[in-house]
């Protein structure tokens, strides 16, 4: 065989892997490149819940701060339990540059309940609200609370599925080594 008949195989197998490839990522989409620490997060919009405010706000809003993003619900037992932990992390690390974002994903309609909720458990932190499942497909939930802890660079460093102590003194020193790092 021929130095250029070798070439032109290689050439047609490279041109048939990347379609393949791009095939599979038209077909499987996310699946193929999951959402964990280490990968960029992912877009979102999500409308605020306290007026005064942009009317949605999305990821790139948040962009050279750290941010803990908790997806939750009103009717959420566990995630009721961690609102404390949260609210604490966020009084202590607020002052400092932390961004708290909870993201209620309670269907359409319940922007009441969702108010009331913040009201009733005095959360001072950014509540946004997002009905639609977008936001639990994009970050590949398996359920809530789901949290993401997110770097200034825009990349995931921890996530966490279920509730979690977000006040212990491990979260605390993670949240303190990364609002000490620079920005990108």
């Amino acid at each position: 065989m021929t130095a250029r008949k070798q070439w032109t195989i290689v050439g047609v197998v490279v041109v048939a892997i990347g379609v393949a490839l791009y095939a599979a990522t038209r077909t499987f989409g996310s699946d193929l490149f999951p959402v964990a620490p280490g990968s960029k997060a992912p877009e979102f919009q999500a409308a605020t819940m306290v007026s005064g405010g942009p009317a949605t706000k999305n990821i790139t809003d948040y962009r050279g701060h750290v941010v803990l993003l908790n997806l939750w619900a009103t009717w959420c037992g566990p995630c009721k339990q961690e609102m404390p932990g949260i609210q604490a992390l966020h009084d202590s690390l607020g002052p400092q540059g932390l961004k708290v974002v909870a993201v209620s994903v309670d269907d359409p309609g319940f922007e009441k309940a969702i108010k009331d909720f913040v009201a009733e458990h005095k959360l001072t932190f950014e509540v946004l609200h997002e009905g639609s499942g977008k936001i639990e497909r994009d970050y590949q939930t398996s359920g809530i609370p789901e949290t993401f802890v997110i770097g200034k660079d825009g990349v995931i460093r921890k996530r966490v599925i279920g509730a979690a102590a977000w006040n212990s003194a491990s979260n605390m020193a993670l949240m303190r080594g990364l609002l000490a790092e620079d920005a990108p």
